[in-house]
C-alpha cells in the first residue's frame, strides 16, 4: 500500500540535507556549549553560527534570537515577558489563535489580572482591522496585540504590514505566532518590524522539539525556565545543539528555495482544488483556503456536503494522512475551535478535512487521494 502524507501543517518530513547536518553534529560536536575546553568552545561556536544563519534568513540581528524547545515555548516566553517584564496590562488577540497563545493568555489573565479583548474575525478567518484599531483606541493601558501570521487550520494570511502600522499608530506592542507561516510567507523583519515572533523547526522540514523566539532589540528577557545562564540568561538548559544546527539548515534551505517551492506547492494545491471540484458536488472550502493569494499555499481545508464521521479513519486505512483540524488537538472530541468560530452551526457539523502539502508531494499522489475519496464518498 502506498503511503501519502498530506498533513504537512501538523509536521513535515525532515529534509535529507538537514538529517546530514544533524548526523554530523551528533557525531563530531558532542561537547557542552557551556564548557570552557575546546569541545565546549566548538559546540558554542556552532550554536552562535546557527543563530547568525537564522538571523540572516529573517533579516534581523543574531542577538534578537532565543532558542527554545518549539513554537509553544516561544509563544509562552514572549507572552509571559510582555506581562511580567514589559508591564503589559492588556492583550488583544483573536478567538482562532493557536492554543499555545490562547491558553497562555488565559493563564496570564488569571495570574496577573490583565485585560483581554478579542478582535472580530469574519467567516473567512480574516481579522477585522477596523475593529482592531477601534479596540486599541478604547484604552490607554499598555497593550500587546497577538495575531498569528498564518492560521494553522484554514491557512488565512494576516496582513502583517497593516497590523504593524495599526499597532505603531496606537503605541501597542505586536507579537505574531509565525509557526505556520515561515517557509510559506516571505518574512523580512526589517521590512516588517514585528516586536516578537515565534517559530518551530518541524514546520519547515527541520527537527521536532526545537524552535526560537525573536525579541526586538532593546527588550530585556526574564526566563520562564530557571537553573542556568544559557541563552544569555534568557533560558536555562543545555542547548539542543544538533537540533539547533538542523533548524538553521532547514530555514536556510527554505529561504533559498522559497520562490521555487512556493510555485510548486501552489500549483499542486490548485490542481487538488480543481480535481475536488470536478469530482464532488457540494464541496466547499473553509476560510480562504481555496484562494491562493489569501491563504498559505500549503493548506486546503475542505468541507464536504454532510457528515462522514469515519472519513479520516478510512483515509488512514488507505495509507493517506490528513487532519480533521489541528493535530495539536488530537484526541479531543470538541471539534476545531477555529471552524466552530467561523462556520455556522449547520456547516460545523459537516465533515471538514485539512489537507496540507509540501515540496515532496506530487500530482500523482493527488490523483490517488481523489480516487480513494471517490471510493469512500460516492458509494455512501
Amino acid at each position: 500500500m502506498q503511503r501519502i502524507y498530506f498533513d504537512n501543517a501538523a509536521t513535515t518530513p525532515i529534509a535529507q540535507e538537514v538529517v546530514a547536518t544533524i548526523t554530523d553534529v551528533m557525531t563530531n560536536h558532542y561537547g557542552n556549549p557551556s564548557s570552557t575546553h575546546q569541545y565546549g568552545r566548538s559546540a558554542k561556536a556552532l550554536v552562535e553560527k546557527s543563530r547568525k544563519t537564522i538571523a540572516k534568513s529573517l533579516n534581523c540581528t543574531a542577538s534578537e534570537i532565543v532558542f527554545t524547545a518549539g513554537g509553544s515555548e516561544a509563544d509562552n516566553m514572549i507572552l509571559h515577558n510582555a506581562v511580567s517584564n514589559l508591564k503589559v496590562k492588556r492583550i488583544l488577540t483573536s478567538s482562532i489563535e493557536h492554543h499555545a497563545v490562547l491558553h497562555t493568555i488565559e493563564a496570564l489573565k488569571k495570574d496577573f489580572d490583565i485585560e483581554v479583548d478579542f478582535v472580530n474575525v469574519d467567516p473567512n478567518g480574516e481579522v477585522d482591522y477596523q475593529h482592531l484599531e477601534a479596540l486599541l483606541q478604547q484604552s490607554e493601558l499598555k497593550t500587546l496585540v497577538s495575531l498569528m501570521l498564518v492560521n494553522n487550520e484554514v491557512g488565512t494570511i494576516l496582513n502583517l504590514e497593516k497590523v504593524i502600522a495599526i499597532c505603531k499608530n496606537n503605541h501597542a506592542l505586536f507579537h505574531s505566532d509565525t509557526v505556520q507561516g515561515i517557509a510559506h510567507v516571505a518574512l523580512d523583519l526589517q521590512k516588517a518590524p514585528v516586536d516578537f515572533i515565534a517559530a518551530s523547526a518541524h514546520k519547515f522540514h527541520g527537527p521536532k522539539g526545537v524552535g526560537f523566539a525573536v525579541f526586538k532589540k532593546g527588550f530585556g528577557i526574564n526566563p520562564i525556565l530557571h537553573g542556568g545562564e544559557q541563552e544569555r540568561g534568557a533560558r536555562a538548559g543545555t542547548e539542543n545543539l544538533h537540533s539547533i544546527a538542523g533548524m538553521a539548515k532547514a530555514l536556510e534551505l527554505a529561504v533559498s528555495n522559497f520562490e521555487k517551492d512556493k510555485i510548486y506547492i501552489s500549483h499542486l494545491k490548485q490542481y487538488f482544488i480543481t480535481q475536488l471540484q470536478n469530482s464532488f458536488n457540494g464541496i466547499q472550502f473553509n476560510g480562504n483556503s481555496n484562494h491562493l493569494d489569501k491563504s498559505a499555499n500549503h493548506i486546503l481545508n475542505v468541507r464536504f456536503g454532510k457528515d462522514y464521521p469515519m472519513l479520516l479513519f478510512h483515509l488512514d486505512l488507505k495509507g493517506i494522512a490528513a487532519s480533521g483540524g489541528s493535530a495539536c488537538q488530537s484526541g479531543s472530541n470538541q471539534g476545531s475551535h477555529v471552524l466552530n468560530t467561523i462556520l455556522s452551526t449547520q456547516d460545523a457539523l459537516k465533515t471538514s478535512v485539512r489537507f496540507s502539502f509540501s515540496k515532496y508531494n506530487t500530482k500523482a499522489e493527488v490523483d490517488i487521494v481523489i480516487g480513494v475519496l471517490k471510493d469512500i464518498l460516492l458509494k455512501k
